[in-house]
Parts: structure tokens; C-alpha cells; sequence
């Protein structure tokens, strides 16, 4: 196997700046929508919110920004997005973006809902060819108002698999904004933080650049996953990894899968950076499967193609 490039890039993000922006929504592809929207009404409470072009669904909590959007085809992931919450944030990346050489064009205002203000957005292509939305703040007020036992609090991260972890790295951090919070010491995993949580985006090497490897949802606290877990085996549903608590991010989590084989992750009690108040260097973990789960066990059945891979 070749030897991986070293992720070594700034600390900060491209002229210093922070942009401070949340994970948004997530489109997939997906063989039959319809089983894929009924999984995702059972398990984690979205509803449908309206009818996309082409027959696809979008879901949400029933009020407030949509969280995933569903299309017909091959398992795949066709865009995801982030809210930018600077003033002037969206600007500012895409003037960095036409800089670095990107195309960036307007995004569709129906991507939109629930805009605070007037709806306004960009989108353009990640190295690995996969459209990334920015888009202004919304209103999320469907999120932090459910029963932590059937619903999740809100839609938090979102990790891309890939061929090429540098130049997905760079593609957010010198360009966007983004920041390093942790990463592998052989650059095949990185952790990136764009506000107060530890990662919004990770990346993880495993050769299928424009893949998802895994998106996640918070729960409020540890006693919440006694409950999810109980309820999951109720609906049939297996956990597919965990209970455990990873290393970077120091965040416990669980995984099961969605119809379409989609990983999905529950998590709570991400570590928070304070960017404001204090430098912070990136850290750099052992690429050993106990820094990806503190309380050991096996290693996540899809990540399982090396002894070296995690």
C-alpha cells in the first residue's frame, strides 16, 4: 500500500478566519425512498416536509430547516451543507473559493427553507467531486425540543470517506475556514471544527473518494443511549458498533445502518474549543484502533480492510 501524505497544514483557517458555521442537511441517493423514509420516521423522528424534483422526499422535525433530502438511485451521497453564521460569512468563502480556483455558483433558493431573512447560498465541488452547500442562517427551531429518548437533538456531523485526506483538509481549511481539531498521525483521519464542537466534518481515507462514511446525530447524555439502543432492538434494528467512546472528540457514540446501508452514528458529550479564548494546536493520535474507541472492542465492521486502517 502507499504510504499516506502527512496532513500538514495551518492551524488556523485561510487569512486566520474562523468561519463559523453548523452542519445543515444531507441529500443521499438511496434505492427505494420509500422504505428509506419510513426507517428514518421510526428511528429518529423525521417526517417528510415536502416533494423535491424528480420524485424525491425531503424530511425534517416537522418545522424549521429540512435535515435530509432523499433521491432514487444507487446508494450515494449527492450534497450536504453548512449554515454560516458569521456576518458576511458567506461572502467571505466564496471570495476564497473563486480565489483558490473553484467555481462557485448561487445556490437554489428552495435549498433554503426557513431562511432568517432572505435566502441566499453558494455551492460548489470538494476535491473528490461532490457539491458542498453554504448557506445563510435558518431557523432550526425543530431541533433541542424532543423526547431524548425517541428523537435525537439535532443533525451534528457529517465525516466524507476519500482517496486523498490531504487535499480534502486543505480544501477546508486554507480555503473555507476551517480548523483542525485532531488527526491520525499517518494523515489517513481528520477531525474539523468550524465553532464551539470538536468536528462538524471529519475525513477518513478509504479509497472511494465522494463517499460517505458515516453522519451523525446528538443525544443529550449517557442515559439516553441505554434508552436508543433498548428502542432500536425494538424496531429491529441492529447496533452495528458501540456503546464506546472515541478518542478524538472524546464523544461517546453508537452506530446502526439504514435501509440503503447508510452509517449512522448517535453521539453526546462532544468536547467543546473555545477559539476565542485560547490557541489551540492540533492534536495527533496513534493510528491504533483504541484512539478511535477509548474503551476498545473491535473496530467498525466497514473500516476493517487493513490492520493498519481504522
Amino acid at each position: 500500500m502507499q504510504t499516506p501524505t502527512r496532513v500538514t497544514l495551518q492551524e488556523r483557517g485561510a487569512a486566520g478566519a474562523l468561519s463559523r458555521t453548523a452542519v445543515s442537511h444531507i441529500g443521499f441517493t438511496v434505492p427505494n425512498i420509500d422504505d428509506a423514509a419510513d426507517f428514518y420516521g421510526r428511528t429518529v423522528g423525521l417526517t417528510i416536509q415536502d416533494t423535491l424534483a424528480g420524485g424525491g422526499l425531503r424530511l425534517g422535525w416537522g418545522f424549521g430547516h429540512h435535515v435530509l433530502d432523499l433521491f432514487e438511485g444507487p446508494k450515494g451521497l449527492a450534497y450536504y451543507g453548512f449554515e454560516v453564521r458569521d456576518d458576511y460569512g458567506i461572502e467571505g468563502i466564496a471570495k476564497r473559493l473563486v480565489a483558490a480556483g473553484h467555481e462557485v455558483t448561487d445556490l437554489d433558493p428552495t435549498v433554503v427553507d426557513n431562511a432568517v431573512g432572505a435566502p441566499s447560498g453558494i455551492s460548489v465541488v470538494d476535491p473528490d467531486g461532490t457539491p458542498v452547500h453554504f448557506h445563510c442562517p435558518v431557523h432550526r427551531q425543530g431541533e433541542n425540543a424532543a423526547d431524548p429518548g425517541r428523537r435525537p437533538i439535532k443533525f451534528q456531523h457529517t465525516t466524507l470517506g476519500t482517496d486523498n485526506v490531504a487535499a480534502m483538509v486543505s480544501f477546508f481549511v486554507d480555503t473555507v475556514g476551517f480548523r483542525i481539531s485532531d488527526q491520525l498521525d499517518d494523515g489517513k483521519f481528520a477531525w474539523l471544527r468550524s465553532d464551539r464542537d470538536h468536528h462538524i466534518l471529519a475525513v477518513v481515507e478509504n479509497g472511494h473518494p465522494g463517499d460517505l462514511d458515516h453522519y451523525s446525530y446528538d443525544l443529550a447524555e449517557w442515559e439516553d443511549f441505554k434508552s436508543w439502543c433498548d428502542r432500536l432492538t425494538d424496531l429491529g434494528v441492529d447496533v452495528v458498533w458501540g456503546p464506546g467512546r472515541h478518542g478524538p472528540g472524546n464523544n461517546l457514540f453508537v452506530f446502526f445502518d439504514d435501509p440503503a446501508g447508510n452509517h449512522i452514528e448517535l453521539s453526546a458529550e462532544m468536547e467543546k474549543f473555545h477559539d476565542d479564548r485560547v490557541e489551540y494546536v492540533p492534536r495527533r493520535w496513534r493510528p491504533v484502533p483504541a484512539s478511535v474507541n477509548l474503551w476498545g472492542g473491535q473496530l467498525a465492521s466497514w473500516r476493517k480492510t487493513s490492520e493498519s486502517e481504522i
